[in-house]
């Protein structure tokens, strides 16, 4: 009972400050976005094709979290984007504090849109209200049509999932239309979209839906 209330309070002030940043992002018309998914699914490659797309048409932030070390931020340096990472020293998702602590680092008068890279995990990141506008997941070929049975929760709580990897169909058992299907019978009228990093395949549906939302 005592870990359940714990529980309750940490979640509590967590949705408390997300609404703080939340209305920040507002008054500043910077559109939010929270990334996840497992480790390996794309993130950051999918993140890589666009800012190569769009870093000279809007302003754009990136919070990246991870376990241990500064390797996915270095990577995504090389673009024209405010870059900040947050690393957890073994915490499995991010929480608002520590993005709102990361936001200290970023001038938010010069953000139309920032990127919250989660940790890669499909489990704890779930309950964890970032202040986001909108949240994607990212699947990729490689784990499996039934991957969102696996974890209902997360899929349900996605604005948007993106299948990546599709490049590598040709040479798995996978089958996308079922993944689709497993997709929808969790969240019924879920954007779906298909994506290949390595050949930059959708990328630009998705970065016309980031647009899109952004106005």
């Amino acid at each position: 009972m005592k870990v359940i209330e714990l529980e309750k309070k940490v979640l509590k002030r967590n949705d408390e400050i997300a609404e703080e940043i939340r209305e920040l992002y507002k008054q500043k018309g910077i559109f939010t976005i929270n990334l996840v998914s497992s480790p390996g699914a794309g993130k950051t490659s999918i993140l890589e094709n666009i800012c190569q797309r769009l870093e000279s048409k809007v302003n754009i932030g990136i919070i990246v979290g991870d376990v241990e070390t500064e390797n996915d931020a270095k990577r995504l340096s090389k673009f024209n984007v405010q870059t900040v990472q947050i690393i957890t020293n073994g915490a499995c998702h991010l929480d608002a504090k520590m993005v709102k602590n990361a936001m200290e680092k970023i001038d938010l008068d010069k953000l139309d849109i920032l990127f919250i890279e989660n940790v890669g995990n499909l489990v704890c990141p779930t309950n964890y209200d970032l202040g986001e506008e909108m949240r994607i997941v990212i699947v990729s070929t490689t784990e499996g049509d039934d991957k969102p049975l696996k974890y209902p929760p997360m899929f349900h709580s996605a604005d948007v999932a993106v299948i990546n990897k599709i490049d590598l169909l040709p040479n798995l058992p996978s089958n996308i239309d079922e993944m689709k299907k497993n997709l929808l019978k969790i969240k019924p009228g879920l954007k779906i979209l298909e994506t290949s990093a390595y050949k930059g395949t959708g990328i630009d549906a998705l970065c016309d839906l980031l647009l899109l939302k952004k106005k």
